[in-house]
């Protein structure tokens, strides 16, 4: 298997003498766990469907504006991502 980086990742691991392969095989093991986790929840809510039925158009309605509520009382403003030419901080 080959692993294509964009230069200035490969520039960037590379001056931080970072391991490659090892942060390639965490970010593989997150990604498999991320897709094993949605797998699960697709089974558990069939399952749910199946035990109480699809939710009604109101159920729905009322999870999606519960949903945006979340979205909006959460909503944390990221990290301005600092210049890759800006000296890191001891």
């Amino acid at each position: 298997m080959q692993v294509y980086l964009p230069i200035e990742l490969y520039e960037e691991v590379k001056t931080r003498e970072l391991p490659a392969s090892e942060l390639l095989q965490d970010a593989v093991r997150a990604e498999l766990q991320r897709q094993h986790l949605l797998d699960e929840t697709d089974r558990y809510l069939a399952e749910l469907v199946a035990e109480v039925g699809p939710p009604t158009e109101q159920e729905m309605a009322e999870a999606e504006a519960l949903v945006a509520r979340i979205q909006r009382e959460c909503q944390i403003k990221p990290a301005k991502p600092k210049p890759l030419d800006a000296p890191a901080h001891s």
